[in-house]
């Protein structure tokens, strides 16, 4: 399902959806309910951009990278909802939705309007 050579890679942006930063040693401060890590599925609706699965951690309502080869830059609320920004390869995206105690789905869009789609999250067991 990845395709990280053939930069069909704007899903894997949108797994900015939970993929927030390219550091995957932050600290812990303070910690959040959606602490922890996740798995992402990308799928793309709209566009040839297609399909990934992803690796995500939270800490501190902050979401970090598990692949070093793009950029994110977003967070998760108290609420659950989640915003996130993404650019590497070229290209870049955005998505929102909202994360419950194991489980979260959105959407997402490419910066250029190319591509959109929807994603969904499930939290690994382990870290909490």
């Amino acid at each position: 399902m990845k395709v990280l050579s053939g930069l069909l890679l704007t899903p894997t942006f949108a797994a900015a959806l939970l993929l927030a930063c390219t550091q995957t040693n932050a600290a812990h401060r303070g910690g959040s309910a959606y602490d922890g890590t996740w798995s992402v599925a990308i799928y793309t609706l709209r566009g040839d951009c297609g399909s990934v699965r992803v690796a995500a951690r939270i800490v501190g309502g902050h979401v970090y990278s598990m692949d070093q080869s793009y950029q994110a830059n977003g967070a998760v609320g108290a609420n659950g909802v989640i915003r996130v920004a993404v650019a590497g390869f070229g290209r870049s995206a955005s998505g929102f939705g909202r994360l419950s105690h194991n489980s979260g789905a959105g959407r997402w869009r490419s910066s250029r309007g190319e591509c959109t789609g929807s994603w969904s999250a499930s939290r690994r067991a382990g870290y909490y």
